[in-house]
């Protein structure tokens, strides 16, 4: 080909040649139904939902915008087989086209049931589904929780079925009940219920999550992993509610008690007031009865103990005569003490007359005065003695103290720093010594002569003085 018919063909930007391949794409291409697999699932912060539809042979980049996830009745999750449907168009950041998805659809019944019976058995195999976790449900719940629709006929049913049979206090927590939301809302709600500490609100002591019936795909938010594992750790005993007596959703498994109906749940949560009246009323008549059987038959049995047992009078007759006996020996007894005790008195009342008294006090009082001279005589011979020795001490204290060798006209020499100098060598030249006599103190300055101090006159005012 020659260059005359390169240099004919039109010229385009990239930009331009982007724009055309999307007009024609999208309008050829304006709204499209794709099935394949869902892989590299990613929810984008933004809102946005991005993943790739592949089969065996080929991959379809698809995009979901935040408006549109928002209103999906099936949540895309990976390894779905689904139906997208949308408009295809491109993207010229990477040269790549891609649907535009308007509508989620599952591929069929048979693979979300697999989907589904997938999913049971991954979230039986961790227990959640365990008989054991089973909690029992309050004979009379004060507080009933509600999770469900605030605009549905459920919460209208539920109410007038406990109004109906034993009125008691409903908490409301309004969700969605399908669509892309639905599902986090139901487990937060579970959780909501859960965290009540019962100061500011009161906790419920059961929960209802409620829903009326619908297709598969409405009651997928009931089937969501986050709301089962929500209801399985559930605190507070948990009612599963949710479409008819034939639907059954993964939420039935986890809950401790699942209702065919809405309806069906609150029957379940309260008794029949008057059933309740009735049967009380029945105890009380049954009680009464069994009562009034029980004293009579005591009566009958006390009687014939009654007959059985000897007269009163025979039964201490015994007992009488021996407190008789014991009375009148105990009279004896007494008196014959009384005398003991007399003639002892007696004996000792003749020892006290007044002459053997005053004798007995005469002698006392002499034998005081004699201790009381020996103790005089002992004590001012070892207060001579302890006199003596002190003064012996005394005078050997006197004779030991440095005070009696100043007496003797020697001479304490001390340094400024009140140090004793012992020796000349000690002293030195100009130094100012304290020289402390037996009558005081005088000062003196070394000379220059090997330390030998020059007289001085003392200072006025008292014994201390310079020597020049």
């Amino acid at each position: 080909m020659s260059d005359a018919v390169f240099s004919n063909l039109p010229e385009f930007s990239v930009t331009e040649l982007s724009a055309a391949l999307k007009r024609m794409v999208e309008g050829q291409f304006a709204l499209v139904r794709v099935r394949g697999e869902i892989s590299g699932l990613k929810f984008h912060s933004s809102g946005h939902v991005y993943f790739d539809l592949k089969d065996d042979k080929a991959v379809l980049n698809a995009v979901i915008w935040r408006g549109v996830a928002g209103r999906l009745k099936v949540r895309p999750e990976a390894g779905m087989e689904v139906i997208c449907t949308g408009k295809l168009s491109t993207y010229a950041g990477s040269s790549r086209y891609q649907i535009i998805v308007e509508q989620v659809e599952l591929a069929g019944l048979g693979a979300l049931m697999a989907l589904l019976e997938e999913r049971r058995k991954k979230l039986a195999a961790e227990g959640l589904f365990d008989a054991a976790r089973k909690k029992a449900l309050p004979f009379l719940p004060e507080v009933i929780g509600v999770v469900t629709s605030p605009t549905g006929a459920v919460i209208r049913d539920i109410m007038h079925r406990l109004q109906a049979r034993f009125p008691r206090r409903v908490l409301l927590w309004p969700v969605a009940v399908q669509g892309e939301k639905a599902a986090g809302e139901i487990a937060a709600a579970i959780a909501g219920f859960n965290a009540f500490d019962g100061v500011r609100m009161p906790r419920p002591d059961l929960i209802i999550v409620a829903r009326g019936g619908g297709s598969v795909e409405d009651l997928m938010a009931f089937n969501d992993e986050a709301v089962v594992r929500a209801a399985a750790a559930s605190a507070i005993p948990l009612i599963s509610a949710v479409g008819h007596e034939t639907d059954t959703t993964l939420i039935d498994f986890a809950a401790d008690v699942r209702a065919p109906t809405p309806t069906a749940a609150a029957e379940l949560a309260v008794p029949v007031r008057t059933e309740l009246l009735a049967q009380t009323l029945d105890f009380e008549r049954r009680l009464l009865a069994r009562f009034s059987k029980g004293m009579e038959e005591r009566s009958r049995h006390l009687a014939q103990l009654v007959r059985l047992l000897p007269r009163a009078e025979n039964l201490f007759a015994g007992q009488r005569q021996r407190l008789d006996i014991a009375a009148e020996k105990l009279q004896h007894v007494l008196r014959r003490n009384l005398q003991i005790h007399e003639v002892r008195f007696n004996r000792t009342g003749a020892r006290l007359r007044a002459p053997m008294l005053r004798d007995r006090i005469t002698n006392a009082k002499q034998r005081t005065v004699t201790l009381w001279e020996r103790a005089r005589r002992a004590q001012a011979v070892r207060l001579a003695q302890k006199t003596q020795k002190l003064q012996g001490l005394f005078r050997l204290l006197e004779s030991v103290s440095h005070k009696s060798v100043l007496e003797r006209g020697f001479a304490l020499v001390r340094a400024e720093d009140g140090s004793v100098r012992r020796r000349a060598a000690q002293i030195a030249s100009g130094e100012t010594l304290t020289l402390t006599f037996a009558d005081g103190d005088a000062q003196a300055l070394a000379g220059e002569g090997g330390g030998k101090p020059r007289a001085g006159k003392k200072k006025p005012g008292g014994d201390q003085g310079s020597l020049f």
